[in-house]
């Protein structure tokens, strides 16, 4: 019987969805989870939150239209499967019932393209006057990087 997390049980149960490194809150009432590991959100709350829109083309966000050859995998009772969403973009992604929690990852042809490219990513870091510097604005130069730990 699937657990289904609904306002009127727990009135502040939202569940989070870690994606390129933003957080969006899904109210409890938009969200299912059948089972351990597998969370299925409102085609709304989908929407709303990562901009994906499930289209008769497919998923679409803007202009861009990704097809879904099985729609019965993606959709279960009117509700998206975030996992197979996930794969339809080709992203790993992590789900914790538990904690209420989703994180998608990048897509292993994005991070192929960035090790391809030898570039690392822009990056913001104070120096030890405050002063904030980031990585692009010594692009074309040699950067020496020093990290440490305390621990």
């Amino acid at each position: 019987m699937p657990e289904t997390l609904n306002r009127s049980r727990v009135p502040d149960m939202e569940y989070s969805i870690l994606d390129d490194g933003r957080t969006f809150s899904v109210p409890g009432d938009a969200v299912t989870m059948p089972e351990q590991g597998r969370l299925l959100i409102s085609a709304d709350a989908l929407e709303a939150s990562l901009g994906w829109e499930l289209k008769p083309e497919g998923l679409c966000r803007g202009e861009i239209c990704v097809p879904v050859r099985d729609r019965e995998a993606l959709v279960d009772e009117d509700r998206i499967d975030v996992g197979a969403f996930a794969g339809i973009l080709g992203r790993p992604v992590v789900i914790d019932g538990r904690e209420r929690v989703a994180a998608l990852g990048t897509a292993a042809s994005s991070q192929a393209e960035s090790m391809a490219s030898l570039e690392a990513p822009d990056f913001e870091l104070p120096d030890l006057a405050g002063r904030m510097h980031t990585l692009s604005e010594h692009r074309g130069k040699k950067v020496l990087l020093i990290a440490y730990a305390s621990w």
